[in-house]
Parts: structure tokens; sequence; C-alpha cells
């Protein structure tokens, strides 16, 4: 099992809505912990219920996974100390530039849109990068941008300090329970 991937990677979640936007937002903050995120930020609404329900996540699961609130992204971009990679169906093929993406050895921070996204986030961006062309969801543009980005490796990755272990069978579900860490 991997314990780490090499680049630091964080997603911003622009102009989160707790009213519309609850169960997306939860899920994408999910996907990007699964694959390999190691921090989040987010925009829009502070949702206390969205932030205790990744930090239990994390508890129970494992890993370093953290989630902040920020009033507003341009603070977020401008002290970056990266590069910044923003998912739009606009922006560039992934499949095209995800390489040129994962050579550069600098931390990346995945700007994910909720809301109209302002014209000031392509601008700011290194990478407007596109996971198709077409419309679709916010979770799955990130899960498999992820996926590319690492090369499959965060398939692997192990979750130190997990709680909670899915024990992979054929049929059926079974966990195994470690006790709560500390």
């Amino acid at each position: 099992m991997v314990e780490n991937i090499n680049q630091l990677i964080a997603v911003l979640r622009l102009g989160h809505r707790p009213s519309r936007d609850k169960r997306v937002s939860t899920h994408l903050l999910l996907a990007a912990r699964a694959f390999g995120a190691k921090k989040a930020y987010y925009t829009g609404t502070q949702d206390n219920s969205l932030e205790e329900s990744i930090r239990k996540i994390t508890t129970d699961w494992g890993g370093d996974f953290t989630l902040e609130y920020a009033n507003g992204w341009k603070p977020i971009l401008a002290n970056w100390e990266g590069k910044v990679v923003h998912l739009t169906m606009y922006g560039l093929p992934f499949q095209d530039v995800v390489g040129e993406i994962h050579s550069d050895p600098a931390p990346k921070l995945i700007v994910v849109g909720g809301a109209k996204v302002p014209g000031e986030v392509y601008g700011a961006a290194h990478w407007n990068v596109a996971v198709t062309g077409q419309p679709h969801s916010e979770v799955s543009a990130l899960a498999l941008f992820l996926h590319e980005l690492y090369e499959g490796k965060e398939l692997d990755l192990g979750f130190p300090g997990a709680r909670l272990r899915v024990i992979p069978q054929e049929k059926g579900k079974k966990l195994q329970t470690h006790a709560r860490r500390v």
C-alpha cells in the first residue's frame, strides 16, 4: 500500500451553498481525500455540518486530510505557493496537459467551481483544464483528473490511523475496526 504520493495537492471549492450544494460539496471533498489530496478549502457560506462530516470521515477512515473555510478565494490563490489548476469544461483537454502538470514538481491547488466562476480565476490559473468539453459533475472531473495526475497510484494509498478499513471480498460487506485514534 502506498502511504504517500509525492506531490502536495489541495482543492479549492468555490461558492459552497449549503441549501443547494451540501451533498455535492461533501462528495467533492470525499473524492479529493480518497484520491490523494491532503487539504481542501471552500468558499461561499460557512457550513459547520460539512466541516464536521469531513472531520468524522477522516477520523474514522484515516489519513491527515484537512478542510478549511475561507471568506474568499482571492487570498487563497494569492498566497498559494505552487501552481493552480482550474477544472472547467472550457479548458484544454486534460489528456493533453496532465503529463505537463504531473511533471511540474510544484504543489498544486485544484480549483473547482460551484456557482458561476469569476473570469479572474481563469486568468489566475496556470492551467485551465477540461475533463471533456461537456457538462457533468465536478466530482467526476476531480476524480478523473486526480486519477490521471497520480497515474493510478492513488488507488493504493494507505490512510494511517484509520479506525475503519474495508476488507475486500467478492460478496457482502466486511469492515475491520481498530481502536479509535487519538
